[in-house]
């Protein structure tokens, strides 16, 4: 099954999915082990790949040592067209469409296009939100785009209704790396009476309680970065979260 059908397939059968984000730049090969290690234990459904910078030369070697740790479905969360690999399984296509460079609307999909048709890789078109999540993030500044207002649900519901018109497959609501609080249960609730795409959700969930608000509110794949390197014990609370 591709991991797209995967998610519909969850959707319609009321089953949440967990999404591990792993940075290239911040993956030590020492911690790395332990950490799959974790994420299978917890039962994460996805490793999702990828960052706003590529700092060092890790990427195609992150990708490898995964690999050979576990065999999660392997999905990318390019911040460039520098990061994509054959290695993966799959890629989230995103399109920015909470801003208005047009770089990340289209641009970037041009000089990616001949790659990733020679991938392989399975392409799900990704409607990429970014939501204030109270403090400046690496997406905010790289993208140069302002975040949606938190307390601004009405733009986000018409920004998913004409990513879902356009054809988008899924979307990702995100707060950014780092933010002080995550996408609300308002907001999440709002866009999931709006559109019927499996909706993607992360930034700043550092709690099984935030994770169980955003899953009860409508996300569909619940992702997880920072907060399971803050917090270790986070990933198995929040396998409890999923498996409840």
């Amino acid at each position: 099954m591709s991991i797209f059908a995967s998610m519909v397939e969850a959707r319609a059968q009321g089953k949440k999915k967990l999404a591990l984000l792993i940075d290239p730049d911040k993956a030590e090969p020492q911690k790395l082990g332990p950490l799959l290690d974790d994420a299978v234990a917890a039962g994460v459904d996805y490793l999702f790949l990828g960052g706003s910078l590529l700092v060092n030369t890790h990427f195609e070697t992150c990708l490898a040592s995964i690999r050979q740790c576990c065999d999660l479905p392997l999905v990318l969360f390019p911040g460039s067209p520098l990061q994509v690999s054959r290695q993966a399984d799959g890629i989230l296509l995103l399109s920015l469409i909470s801003g208005r460079n047009p770089e990340l609307l289209i641009g970037h999909h041009v000089i990616a296009a001949p790659l990733l048709r020679e991938s392989g890789l399975e392409i799900i078109p990704t409607g990429y939100m970014l939501i204030d999540g109270g403090a400046p993030t690496s997406v905010s500044y790289m993208s140069n785009t302002t975040p949606i207002p938190a307390d601004k649900p009405d733009i986000a519901v018409c920004t998913a209704m004409a990513a879902e018109m356009l054809g988008l497959k899924t979307l990702y609501l995100e707060a950014g790396s780092g933010a002080l609080y995550p996408v609300s249960e308002l907001m999440i609730k709002a866009v999931r009476q709006a559109v019927q795409l499996p909706i993607i959700v992360g930034g700043g969930i550092r709690s099984a309680h935030q994770a169980s608000l955003s899953l009860q509110a409508g996300a569909d794949v619940l992702v997880v970065g920072n907060g399971v390197e803050k917090s270790p014990g986070l990933l198995k609370a929040l396998g409890q979260v999923m498996g409840s």
